[in-house]
């Protein structure tokens, strides 16, 4: 067995757990150079998708090549594999691919495999889809799940729920795939419309919000934007240990020495985040765009969250947000310290490995950071000091006026 395949513990049918949770096998595939270590840290986080969908991961495969297989994504050799251990494993519910898959590649898996098969993007907008609450949300997953299914069309009737009847519906020689298209068109056309409609609501809410400094909570998922933003405000916002807890953009008004200001918390960004679902989410990514501050929130206690990082910088880059003053919040400092440290270094040791933390993030980036732990409130007033210092500053510059009326 290759040393990077890992059976993670199937069960048969008699012993199987009484969880109701479908049982999944991830795929993932190291494109040219990319190490062994990049791959699978891309797998622990496909793992983590799959459970916030509900999923249980029994087995991981992975594999390098120089580019993927036209057929089967995975080599010939690996696919055969895959296959033979699905028949030895009947329980196994699905097949996860961490890369988007043609339409072709999942015919010819799914005939191979018999089993279901889904790509990183399926099911990051399955999860949205569990997720959304409002309108907003659920036209704007919706819109994504359109624009994706498209080109991935294969004349399924079972894709497709049909709005209108079979009577004068497809033109002479028309092939249903064809018919399918133009039903997916056709309902694309209708939510863009319907997306634009609630847009316009939202841009008139937010020019009704008066002239406030407007600070926005961006970062990697599950960075702990959420619990930070219950600190800072005293919200209810709903948080979870899983990716993408929050969908709706959440905006609260806060008052610190008679000091107001607009807080808002975003949706989590993450490797790979599909291009469809960037482009319906830009609406409710403008919180971004009109930010005065954005506060990037890290879970320094990930092993990679420096790739984080850089995750969430190339998103705001293609928000045309970069040059926003930012302030870096490395979060779960409990966690990072209870994982980096040992229990018996002395305080002194302690404090100056923090510092080099925080002189590399400034260095690096370019902008100030604080560490905190919002789950525990460690440093949250060194925080709102800074906070306040930002925003302060950019009411003299912006609306002097509104300090005399304070």
């Amino acid at each position: 067995m290759n040393n990077n395949d890992w059976d993670l513990g199937s069960k048969s049918k008699k012993t199987q757990k009484k969880s109701t949770a479908e049982e999944a096998i991830l795929v993932g595939v190291g494109i040219g150079d990319q190490k062994d270590h990049i791959t699978q840290e891309y797998l622990d986080e496909l793992e983590f998708l799959a459970k916030t969908a509900g999923a249980q991961t029994v087995r991981r495969f992975s594999q390098r090549l120089p580019h993927p297989d036209t057929r089967f994504y995975v080599g010939k050799g690996k696919a055969e594999e895959i296959q033979d251990y699905i028949e030895r494993h009947p329980e196994i519910d699905l097949v996860i691919f961490d890369d988007d898959l043609s339409a072709k590649q999942m015919g010819i898996l799914e005939k191979m495999f018999e089993r279901k098969i889904i790509d990183r993007t399926t099911l990051i907008l399955d999860i949205f889809a569990s997720r959304a609450q409002t309108a907003q949300a659920k036209t704007q997953v919706e819109l994504a799940q359109m624009q994706y299914l498209l080109p991935r069309l294969r004349g399924l009737w079972s894709h497709l729920e049909r709005q209108r009847g079979g009577i004068g519906m497809r033109g002479p020689g028309e092939k249903e795939i064809e018919t399918d298209r133009r039903i997916v068109r056709d309902k694309i056309s209708k939510l863009k419309k319907k997306l634009e409609k609630i847009d316009q609501q939202s841009r008139t809410r937010r020019k009704s919000r008066g002239d406030f400094i407007k600070v926005a909570l961006v970062g990697y998922t599950n960075a702990g934007k959420s619990t930070l933003m219950n600190l800072l405000t005293k919200a209810n916002v709903f948080a979870e240990d899983k990716l993408f807890a929050t969908l709706d953009t959440t905006v609260r008004k806060v008052v610190w020495d008679a000091m107001p200001f607009l807080l808002s918390d975003t949706v989590g960004f993450i490797r790979k985040l599909p291009h469809h679902l960037v482009e319906s989410f830009k609406s409710t990514l403008d919180e971004v765009n009109e930010a005065d501050i954005l506060l990037h929130v890290v879970d320094v206690s990930h092993p990679q969250y420096e790739s984080h990082m850089a995750t969430v910088r190339q998103t705001l880059e293609s928000l045309g947000a970069a040059e926003t003053p930012t302030l870096i919040v490395l979060n779960k400092s409990d966690l990072y310290e209870k994982s980096t440290f040992d229990p018996y270094l002395e305080e002194e040791v302690k404090a100056e490995l923090t510092s080099d933390l925080l002189e590399k993030v400034e260095r690096q980036s370019g902008q100030k950071a604080i560490l905190v732990s919002a789950f525990h409130g460690t440093n949250v007033d060194l925080l709102r000091n800074s906070m306040k210092s930002h925003i302060s500053d950019l009411y003299q510059k912006k609306y002097p006026y509104r300090i005399k009326q304070w």
